[in-house]
């Protein structure tokens, strides 16, 4: 079974940047600079999370990748991070 995923990357280093941009071409579509909509079975998701491990540095770099649900339309939501943790909290805005 398909699924949708939502792809996001921080990359430190310009280099490292533009592949995993290019590595990311090959698993989904653009839908802004770091940001990517994927259909994938869970076999190419595994290869798609292989690939970016190659590339990026965890200590530095961050990828999340937000398992949407299947392409059928249920909703379920899955974050998996790549690199720095990833903690889900919502920071509320401080105004002086």
């Amino acid at each position: 079974m398909r699924h949708v995923y939502l792809v996001t990357y921080d990359i430190a280093d310009p280099t490292r940047l533009r592949r995993v941009h290019k590595a990311m071409k090959g698993f989904g579509d653009p839908l802004q600079l770091s940001v990517f909509r994927c259909e994938l079975s869970d076999a190419q998701c595994v290869r798609m999370k292989v690939a970016l491990s190659e590339v990026i540095h965890a200590d530095k770099d961050q990828v999340l990748v937000f398992r949407l649900g299947p392409l059928d339309g249920s909703y379920t939501v899955q974050v998996d991070a790549l690199g720095l943790r990833y903690d889900g909290s919502v920071h509320e805005a401080l105004v002086v």
